[in-house]
């Protein structure tokens, strides 16, 4: 089971190319995101569009993974950025999927992780600061479609939940620091835990309150 987890975390630096995730599993109408499997809705921060899927099969982990990507752009150059990866058990004789647990790239700066539980549904979420960079593989089906992925510091948050053991959903959003209308530094030290003030400080709070009303907006059915 933990080679599920290990896979499911990595497979986006690995899965572009492969064959399109079905378009009609996940659809965005205005600022709502609506999966059909599993059955999950919840409110984007921002108006995206859905620029690019995939899937992956896992054979000997019994499992498939899809990825969606969507974006949010000025200009040709992207603001914001949210991937929907969903890990799907394929054999129903195979032991339920576990949910991994999210870890920040370090915890010298300022992050926030926490545990929300609503009803049956328990989400897991992390709050950190991202570097883009254009280079990366996972952001090359933005880049060929002619969208410019700024070299940035992002604000970042990721949510995690698991369906019944069938399903694991995690999203990862990120918005460029550059876009809140604020001066901040390019500097990543000034984000540490211990000297945070001022802009980024705002910045940090004002990302912290919109991605958290996006985990609030979650809404899951029973199928």
């Amino acid at each position: 089971m933990k080679r599920i987890i290990i896979s499911f975390l990595t497979v986006i630096v690995v899965t572009w190319g492969t064959v399109p995730a079905a378009a009609k599993d996940v659809e965005v109408k205005g600022r709502q995101l609506i999966s059909q499997k599993p059955p999950f809705t919840f409110t984007l921060p921002s108006e995206f569009r859905l620029i690019h899927s995939s899937s992956h099969e896992n054979p000997k982990e019994n499992s498939l993974t899809r990825v969606y990507f969507l974006i949010k752009e000025k200009n040709r150059q992207a603001e914001e950025m949210l991937i929907l990866q969903i890990g799907d058990r394929t054999n129903p004789q195979a032991e339920p999927i576990l949910t991994p647990s999210l870890k920040p790239y370090t915890e010298k700066r300022m992050y926030l992780k926490h545990r929300k539980k609503k009803g049956d549904l328990e989400t897991e979420y992390l709050i950190q600061l991202f570097a883009w960079n254009p280079e990366a593989s996972s952001l090359q089906p933005v880049v060929k479609k002619g969208v410019v992925v700024p070299s940035h510091w992002a604000m970042q948050g990721q949510f995690l939940f698991n369906y019944v053991g069938e399903h694991v959903v995690l999203v990862r959003y990120s918005k460029d620091v550059n876009t809140f209308g604020l001066n901040v530094s390019e500097s990543g030290d000034v984000w540490d835990k211990g000297s945070i003030s001022g802009s980024e400080k705002r910045v940090y709070e004002a990302f912290r309150k919109s991605f958290l009303e996006m985990v609030d907006s979650i809404q899951v059915r029973n199928q």
